[in-house]
């Protein structure tokens, strides 16, 4: 079992961790003071159980947060892959473009000409 060292706020603590497992507590920590930071950087010193508590409240406030946009995903992509609506979007050649612009004005043409034609007889 190995010992893990980090600080929280103003204190350091020493942990035992699993082997394998350290990371995950020293990042754990990492974002446990990083909440802890921004409570003495607002507040000033302020008591270690207080510390933890606020602190360990942040956290759960955001990790509430995080869980309900991850459930509303979820939900939205239950509905989408439940309900598929498939959606083609049409890639015209250029040249098929070209051809057809030729073709629009040819037909213009030929119905200025029936209109002379039908106007002169």
């Amino acid at each position: 079992m190995a010992e893990v060292e980090f600080t929280i706020g103003h204190k350091e603590y020493r942990i035992g961790a699993q082997d394998g497992e350290e990371r995950l507590l020293q990042r754990a920590a990492a974002i446990l003071d990083g909440e802890a930071q921004q409570i003495l950087e607002q507040a000033g010193r302020t008591p270690e159980p207080r510390l933890l508590l606020l602190a360990g409240l942040m956290l759960a406030d955001r990790f509430a947060t995080m869980e309900e946009r991850a459930t509303k995903a979820e939900r939205h992509l239950n509905r989408l892959q439940s309900n598929p609506q498939r959606v083609e979007v049409p890639i015209i050649p250029s040249d098929l473009k070209e051809a057809m612009a030729e073709l629009a004005a040819r037909a213009e043409s030929l119905a200025e000409r029936l209109e002379e034609q039908q106007t002169a007889g």
